[in-house]
């Protein structure tokens, strides 16, 4: 893409030295034997010099580097990947290494790059971002022999997508063979969603540079290097006044200047003023008036075009023959409107924005909506003309809401929701006929589901509304609305909205996915309102299905969830499991990818595995999710979800070091969608249990603090349950009382009808706070435990109980205790628990073989704290 080259082509630039400089260094550790990579950010007002510093920049490092380049144009800030595209065109047209390129992401990179077909489902705006990193990544090393530098003018005008890919790639450049030499004016200037992706490369560059002008020797040295020696200081400074030592002024004044010289007897300093006047503002488009009607036209369709479209359609749009066009555009290059080529590109982009506020306003909307017909014309697809359609003013016109709709679809399809957003508002204003409103409110809902609930909640509350949807759609609308309400924390607001569509849809396959959802969004409430009526209710319907139909299947894996948290047999739990399953995966339709019912049911599926002791199965469940996102592109929270749940089985078996990284690794994910997050809940409570299973307390404490774990918690559900874990986590600081009075919360799990002693421990953890204030209290929850443990019958909870109940038995009777809990524990998956309880008989015994055996397995799965009781008893 060709750029205004420099005003003084040739010579040094005037007070850039310094800026220069960085880039000279930052070049050279680009190309060390053993390159650093980085970037660089220059900033500064229109016309500050930035195009000049990086075509200075480009040329210096294209000596011994491969550079890619392109400037920004406001026409493209609503096209998505247009700056991506652009950056990476020369790669992208080498069709011999272009498979290389892309790697296993071609499903993804390939659509937002215009390479392939989108696909009909929207794509994960998260996995298209990371596809994008991880080609630039694979490009960089592709060109190691001339290390690659990519150069982006004008960034506050790229669009947010690509600016979201280069923020998400600017931490990781030091470890990468590439240089990102970017350039933007102030943030206020760019787009409002925008500015977080210039502040986050700001802030992971290893220099931020702000240009400032020239200063009046600098003005003065210019105007003698162009104008001759004879120009006096005089001049120099009165320019140095008009322009405020802007280095674009400048460079115009002086050309003006060399084609026609001041008049000698006249007052300079007023000549130059006036003569400044031309150069900016609506006085630089008052020049058009004086090149023609045919120069003025033209240049104002370039503008409503903007940069890289073929001078041709511009002068279709603007009604001018060939041989006008080759005239007008002549004139245009002669008064330094437009560059030499074939394309449209302006002089300076502060030239393209006069021209653009110059064009009559009611002409202009004409000439965009022309603009987006001419576009489609040429084969363009219906969301690279709607750009143009955005700018129409609103005529009733359904022939353009369909269009918008088609670009929203395509929008979706590459992973930009937000500009589907902006299509489907559009839309909106145009406003769609009236049986079409609640379509547009129902895709706009859906449009924004990941990027903003709040506004998929407004747009599917009305949707639902209003007339037009058929059973199908309002089903799925009412479904995404639950989603989108749970995902903001509303879990009462989530349950109630499927129940009343339940209950006024006609019998049949949607009304069941409603009361699934119903139960579903019921069982996820920390303070649901009848907890044991609803699990009557649920047993009621499910437990006479067979599994035949998805329905069926959602029904039982509720089923079996709700069993598990109510301390129901294992064994029977487990059947539910099974009917729910076909052949121990989800059925077609209720996979990790569908959309339609939602990724919960298989999660509520491998989640009941993980806490019946089937941790096989759990694991092979969620290790399918992660494979299952990683193929699909789903690296968002769904990503970040499943690593979560891979996390939660390691700690179930007590792998705790795997565990604690794993949790880790979904606190990532999961940061880079938000916060505040159900997911962010899930793994900050996972994680804080692990750390104090390894016995590593001050983290723990440093993670609760961090995080703002503890209460008052959300409405939703947390894994596992969280005022059990942050009692614990009290009794670790010594912080008896407050822990006391936790776990006492805790206890209202039991109210709920959920007595799952693993899931919810408040009662061994408490029973051991009060063992000296108030043993028969103490006493009592043991013996509570012990019937829950024996109800539910899985070897963890029978080994916990009895370790609970030995804790507390007079001397005699302990050890035979703690053997049957080391016997039911070496048949559970829980390693750390057997580890744990080894020890503990190990000193109540003197069984220094018990104590050895403890202290292997305690450092086999990274319970540290423990491992040390169990050498210091044995030293």
């Amino acid at each position: 893409m060709t750029t205004t080259p420099p005003p003084w082509p040739g010579d040094p630039l005037p007070e850039r030295e310094l800026e220069l400089a960085a880039a000279d260094r930052a070049v050279d550790a680009l190309c060390r034997t053993r390159p650093e990579g980085g970037l660089l950010v220059y900033s500064g007002a229109a016309g500050i010099g930035k195009t000049s510093v990086l075509a200075r920049v480009r040329a210096r490092a294209a000596e011994r580097c491969t550079v890619r380049s392109t400037r920004a144009d406001p026409g493209t800030t609503a096209v998505p990947f247009h700056t991506a595209r652009a950056l990476f065109a020369p790669d992208l047209a080498d069709t011999d290494g272009l498979a290389a390129l892309l790697g296993p992401h071609r499903a993804l990179a390939g659509p937002a790059l215009g390479l392939t077909t989108p696909g009909e489902e929207p794509a994960d705006p998260q996995g298209v971002q990371d596809a994008l990193v991880a080609l630039t990544a694979r490009a960089a090393r592709r060109h190691r022999a001339r290390p690659l530098v990519l150069v982006l003018d004008d960034a506050h005008w790229a669009d947010g997508e690509s600016l979201g890919w280069l923020a998400a790639l600017g931490p990781r450049l030091a470890r990468l063979p590439l240089l990102l030499v970017v350039a933007h004016r102030p943030t206020e200037h760019a787009a409002e969603e925008s500015r977080p992706h210039l502040d986050a490369l700001g802030t992971a560059a290893r220099l931020r540079v702000t240009l400032r002008a020239l200063s009046p020797e600098a003005a003065a040295g210019l105007t003698r290097r162009a104008l001759g020696t004879g120009a006096d200081d005089a001049l120099g400074r009165a320019l140095w006044d008009a322009t405020g030592g802007s280095p674009y002024e400048l460079a115009e004044l002086l050309a003006r200047l060399r084609e026609h010289p001041l008049d000698p007897g006249a007052d300079q300093a007023t000549a130059v003023r006036e003569l400044a006047a031309t150069v900016r503002g609506h006085r630089l488009a008052d020049r058009l008036g004086g090149l023609g009607p045919d120069a003025a036209r033209l240049a104002w369709a370039a503008a409503v075009f903007g940069a890289g479209i073929p001078l041709r359609l511009a002068a279709s749009l603007a009604g001018l023959s060939p041989g006008r066009q080759a005239t007008a555009t002549g004139e245009l290059r002669a008064a330094r409107v437009l560059n030499p080529g074939d394309t449209v590109d302006f002089t300076h982009p502060l030239v393209a924005g006069a021209v653009y506020d110059a064009v009559p306003r009611t002409l202009r909307t004409t000439f965009h909506g022309r603009a987006a017909w001419l576009l489609t014309a040429e084969g363009h697809s219906p969301a690279a003309a709607a750009r143009h359609l955005l700018e129409v003013h609103p005529d009733q016109d359904p022939a353009l809401v369909e269009q918008l709709r088609r670009a929203a679809r395509e929008h979706l399809a590459v992973g930009a929701p937000d500009a589907a957003r902006r299509c489907l508002e559009r839309a909106l204003r145009e406003p769609p006929e009236h049986h079409l409103r609640a379509h547009v409110h129902h895709e706009l809902g859906c449009a924004a589901l990941l990027t903003s609930p709040a506004d998929t909640v407004r747009h599917l509350r009305t949707a639902l509304e209003l007339p037009g949807l058929d059973d199908t759609l309002r089903a799925d609308a009412t479904f995404r609305l639950a989603q989108a309400l749970a995902h903001n924390q509303q879990m009462r607001e989530a349950s109630l909205s499927v129940a009343f569509a339940a209950a006024t849809t006609e019998p049949g396959p949607e009304r069941l996915r409603l009361q699934a959802a119903h139960f579903m969004y019921d069982a996820f409430r920390a303070t649901e309102d009848d907890g044991p009526g609803r699990s009557r209710r649920l047993a009621q319907l499910a437990d006479p299905l067979a599994g035949e139909t998805n329905a069926e299947r959602a029904l039982l894996t509720l089923r079996a969830f709700d069993g598990m948290l109510r301390g129901e047999n294992h064994t029977v739990v487990a059947e539910f499991c099974e009917r729910a399953l076909t052949d121990g995966h989800p059925a077609p339709g209720l996979g990790w990818t569908d959309t339609v019912w939602g990724f919960e049911y298989p999660c509520l599926a491998g989640i009941t595995y993980a806490w019946i002791d089937e941790l096989d199965r759990a694991e092979e469940l969620f290790g399918e999710a992660v494979r299952a996102y990683e193929i699909s592109g789903w690296s968002g929270g769904h990503l970040a979800f499943a690593h979560m749940l891979t996390g939660a089985v390691l700690r179930r078996r007590g792998r705790l070091a795997e565990a604690e990284t794993r949790l880790r690794e979904s606190l990532r994910l999961a940061d880079r969608i938000g916060t505040g997050l159900p997911v962010h809940w899930d793994a900050v409570c996972l994680l804080v249990d692990t750390l104090l299973a390894r016995g590593r307390t001050a983290d723990a404490q440093r993670l609760a603090e961090s995080r703002g774990f503890g209460p008052p918690y959300p409405d939703a559900m947390i894994l596992p349950d969280a005022p059990s874990v942050h009692g614990r986590l009290l009794l670790a600081l010594g912080r008896t009382d407050e822990a006391v009075a936790a776990l006492e919360a805790a206890s209202a799990v039991a109210e709920r009808g959920r007595h799952n002693p693993v899931w919810a421990p408040w009662r061994r953890d408490l029973a051991g706070a009060l063992a000296t204030r108030d043993p028969e209290r103490a006493r009592a929850l043991t013996r509570r435990l012990r019937v829950d443990a024996e109800r539910f019958g899985t070897p963890t909870a029978l080994g916990m109980a009895l370790g609970c109940e030995a804790a507390l038995a007079p001397a005699g009777a302990a050890p035979a205790l703690r053997a049957r809990a080391v016997a039911h524990l070496e048949e559970s998956p829980a390693r750390d628990e057997l580890a744990r309880a080894r020890v503990a008989l190990g000193l109540a015994t003197g069984d220094r073989d018990q104590l050895h055996r403890g202290l292997l397995l305690a450092r086999t799965c990274g319970a540290d704290a423990l491992a040390e009781q169990a050498r210091s008893a044995l030293a």
